[in-house]
């Protein structure tokens, strides 16, 4: 079932990119791959190069170092970003969908608002995963395959992650974080219905007032986590680690959810 899942969710988030693509493809990228280069090497800490509102879509951008790069509003749909390095990167309101980001490194980077819609992080030589590490993703689209990334510390306050059913076309078209490290990231108010989160390391998380509507939780770790006014309505928490968890008493849906464990005592309580 979980095969016949993923292939559905596979084959929707091809024709969404299929669908976007028209749009995104229609005007030719502005500079070439060695103009790029060249304004990235005449750049200076106080003097970033600035790529704000390019289309640079569909180019070959592999191990290219972007960093500190201002990048606001950059069209990079389908470009290759492999082991590309926009750490500090300001990607606000950038269109990511369907770029290769394997071992892409955007620890730091700004977000605001972008758009990562199915983007692609397996596949080829490179075989290690993109980090979003403290980068800010508030109000984000995410919905995309991202098992075990890194995205410890990062701010996805409002960030939308979850299903939106009157778009599902070919099945669902959900993200998966099965895995991922989000220890400590601050999800408030995030949209995360029907996302997979089994096994992910949500460690002093902010999930305060996030919508958990169907979400799969089965055995992560919610340690110290804040749950206040979450919605875990028919949320599937078996296995699920809700030490020195905080909020519960607020939590929306509880009585809802599937397989809710035992909520340990807090301690020093």
């Amino acid at each position: 079932m979980r095969r016949e899942s993923r292939f559905a969710c596979s084959l929707s988030s091809l024709a969404l990119l299929a669908g976007m693509a028209a749009a995104s493809l229609s005007l030719a990228a502005e500079l070439t791959v060695d103009q790029v280069r060249a304004l990235l090497a005449a750049a200076s800490p106080d003097r970033p190069a600035d790529l704000s509102g390019k289309n640079l879509s569909d180019l070959d951008f592999s191990r290219v170092d972007f960093k500190r790069a201002k990048m606001v509003g950059t069209n990079l749909f389908a470009s290759r970003l492999v082991e590309a390095n926009l750490a500090g990167a300001d990607l606000s309101g950038a269109n990511l969908n369907g770029a290769w980001l394997m071992g892409a490194n955007f620890t730091g980077a700004r977000m605001v608002g972008a758009q990562l819609l199915g983007v692609v992080i397996l596949g080829g030589e490179v075989k290690t995963r993109p980090v979003f590490a403290g980068a800010d993703l508030s109000g984000a689209r995410i919905i995309a395959d991202l098992p075990a990334t890194n995205l410890r510390g990062a701010r996805m306050r409002g960030a939308h992650l979850g299903v939106e059913i009157k778009n599902q076309g070919m099945g669902q078209q959900r993200t998966d974080l099965t895995g991922a490290d989000l220890s400590g990231a601050d999800l408030s108010g995030a949209n995360l219905n029907r996302a997979l989160l089994s096994f992910a390391d949500l460690k002093r998380a902010n999930l305060s007032g996030a919508n958990l509507y169907r979400t799969n939780l089965t055995g992560a770790d919610l340690s110290d986590a804040n749950v206040a006014m979450a919605d875990f309505t028919e949320a599937e928490l078996d296995q699920a680690v809700l030490t020195n968890t905080s909020g519960l008493e607020s939590a929306k849906g509880m009585d809802k959810a599937i397989h809710r464990p035992a909520t340990p005592a807090r301690s020093g309580k």
